[in-house]
Order: C-alpha cells, then structure tokens, then sequence
C-alpha cells in the first residue's frame, strides 16, 4: 500500500430518514484508492460536508481492514487536507502528503474516474437519483427525483459497501486486465508483505485519530475538570493534587460530544461532560450548528449573550423548534447506523485477524473460561525439585 488517492463527492441521490420519512438530501462519498491496483480500500458515507470527520472514518476503514496507514496520500486543495489536525495524523505514522495541482483534475484521474463509474454503474441505477434536475425546466411532478425517494443512509451503504468491496473488487479492470483484488495480492507478494508496517487497529489507534482543540491541550480546573467545546469533562484522575492546575492534552469523539479523553500521568483516562444525558451521542456539528442559532438569535434581539454548558443543553432539548437543528439530528441518527455497521465489522476484523508476535503471551489465554482450566497450564507440583527447606 504505497501511494493512495483520498477524495469526496457528493452522490446524485435522494435520500430519506428511516424514522420519519422526511428528505434530508444527497449524501457525501469519501473514498481512499489505492493507486497501483485500482482497489477500493475504504469507503465512508455521510451527510456532512466534506471535512476532517470524514477523512478520519476513511483512515480508520482502511486500517480495519487492511491493517496498514499509507505510505503517501494523495489529496486536492480541499481544507479538511490542510488542517493541523490531518498533518499530524499523518505525520504521527510517517505519511506522506502529496496536494494534487489545482484546477488540474488529470492528476486525480484514478479516484475520479471511479466517481464516475459508480454513478454509471450503481447509483443511476437506483430510484431517487437527480439525473433529471440537470434539466431543470423538463421536470414534472411525475419524474422529480424527491416523489420517488425512498433509501435511507444506512441501507445504500450497505450495497456501496458490497459493491465496492465485492463486485467492482472482483471485476476485471480494463486498466490492469485483471481485478483489482488480484493486482493487490500480486503488488503484494512482488514486494512481500513488510509486516513490519503493519498496524493494530486497537484503541490505541482510535485515540490517535480522534482530533483534539486547537492549542492541543486544556487546563485541568479545580472542582471542574477540563473545558472543551464550551463544556466541562471530568475524571477522578483530576483529583490528584499534582494534576490541578496543569495543562494535559486532550481529545474528543467528533460523533459523541459526551465523552473526551485526557492523559494524565502517563495514561488516556476518560471524561464525562456536563449534562451527559443530553449531550451523550450528538456530534460536534450539531454543536457548532446550536452556538450559531444561539448567536443568530441573540443578535436579533440586541442582547448580550455568552455561550455555556448549560445554555446549550436547554436550547438541544428544546430542538424540536429549531428546523436545521432537527434535520441535523435525523441525519446524525441516520449516520449512526453507519457507524454502528463499522463497529460491528471491526470487532469482527478483530476475531478473525492471526495473533502477531508482538502481541502479549497472555492474550492467548484471555478466551480460557475460569471453571474449564487449559490442560497445557496444568502444573505437576510431584514433579517440582525440592532444594531446601525454608525455616
């Protein structure tokens, strides 16, 4: 996996809630190819736009089930490419970044031309697609894509997902004449496995990519922990007396604004928020959307506003009245079967994958039930020399 090509579009498809009903537009397509085999190596589906979130689920996908990070990525000028936080991610496992020159698209002809094929192939295919809105004035109510709407999030994902990991994996490339899959395992076994560069996808991990605030750090305060994202986190670990009033690193899930993680005294601990029923599965987003209706509303009004922990919490459990936060959280709840799907696919990736070398010798007995012990640990105390007595 030496030279991969990560980029997003979004898909020319309706879709609709699996709870109520009610459009919430087209979905975003992230995919990272690999460039010398033309394989799909992970594919991530979301309503949000295009931004750190998504390319952290595409590395994740890839390392899940591939078990390795790329050797150098290749990106377009997009600013989620660009960020501090995507630079050190990449630098923390010795990634190189290559930025595609600008309105040159040739230099991203492999992941473009996919986007392509997958619409021709998959997509167009499907009931809901806005094929016709290209022509605007030959739309009827009889052909508008959004009356015939009718798959949600987490099931076109599924079929994405056996598309691009089974039928166009296993397809002959005209490109390569042969399938994508059987250039990978031949790259592969030309150039060997390198099982020195392979990564566990543990949760050692998963902390590493999830993005942390901007100085990197947040002051542990006294009585109330760490602030982030307007609210405060707390751990017991903070009650150590050489803790307070010291600056630890930090880092937070982007999907579950009710958790955050610090690392105090050589270990990530984990932090529960203020308000942690309310805010316990709603995404930074969803956040960031509220402190905007918060500031929109208090300039209307011309009053002075300050945007806490406890605002906030009032205002999301009153977001039935608010119509752009509500259809961010349908879509937050629709993205959560697709997150779900991949939790479950990694626990599986887990079972299946062969111990390493490098794992604990006591892994091997973590499966031992208790009450059934292993005959190979049965020890023979007949058998034990006896050298002296101790007295």
């Amino acid at each position: 996996m030496g030279i991969v090509h990560i980029d997003h579009t979004q898909l020319d498809l309706e879709l609709r809630s699996a709870t109520t009903g009610r459009l919430l537009g087209r979905p975003w397509l992230t995919l990272m190819v690999d460039a010398f085999s033309r394989r799909i190596l992970a594919i991530y589906l979301t309503f949000d736009p295009p931004s750190y979130r998504s390319c952290m689920m595409a590395i994740r996908i890839c390392v899940q089930r591939f078990g390795r990070f790329p050797q150098a990525i290749v990106v377009d000028g997009g600013k989620e490419f660009h960020s501090v936080y995507f630079d050190t991610l990449l630098a923390r496992y010795h990634c190189t970044k290559k930025t595609r020159p600008g309105a040159k698209p040739r230099f991203g002809s492999v992941i473009e031309r996919l986007f392509g094929t997958t619409n021709t192939q998959l997509i167009f295919n499907l009931l809901g697609n806005t094929q016709a809105t290209k022509q605007v004035r030959e739309i009827t109510k009889a052909v508008n894509p959004k009356q015939h709407a009718l798959w949600t999030l987490g099931d076109l994902y599924t079929y994405l997902v056996e598309y691009a990991y089974v039928v166009y994996d296993q397809n002959e490339h005209p490109a390569l004449s042969m399938s994508p899959q059987g250039a990978y395992e031949q790259g592969e076994m030309n150039a060997g496995e390198r099982l020195h560069r392979r990564i566990a996808y543990d949760e050692d991990f998963i902390l590493s990519t999830h993005p942390s605030p901007r100085s990197g750090q947040a002051l542990v305060q006294p009585g109330k922990g760490i602030k982030l994202n307007y609210l405060y986190y707390w751990s017991d670990a903070f009650r150590h007396p050489e803790v307070e009033r010291t600056k630890v690193s930090v880092r937070y899930d982007p999907f579950d604004l009710g958790v955050a993680y610090a690392y105090v005294q050589g270990r990530w601990v984990k932090c529960i928020s203020q308000y942690y029923s309310i805010f316990s599965g709603r995404s930074e987003r969803e956040l960031l959307l509220a402190s905007l209706e918060i500031k929109q509303q208090a300039k209307l009004t011309q009053t002075p506003t300050t945007i806490s922990a406890k605002r906030l919490a009032d205002f999301l459990s009153n977001v039935t009245a608010h119509e752009a936060l509500m259809l961010q959280r349908l879509r937050d709840l629709e993205g959560q079967n697709v997150l779900n799907s991949l939790g479950q696919r990694a626990s599986s990736v887990q079972q299946s994958q062969p111990q390493t070398q490098t794992e604990p010798l006591l892994s091997s007995f973590q499966d031992i039930s208790p009450t059934q012990p292993n005959p190979a640990l049965v020890i023979d105390l007949s058998q034990i020399p006896l050298f002296e007595e101790y007295r």
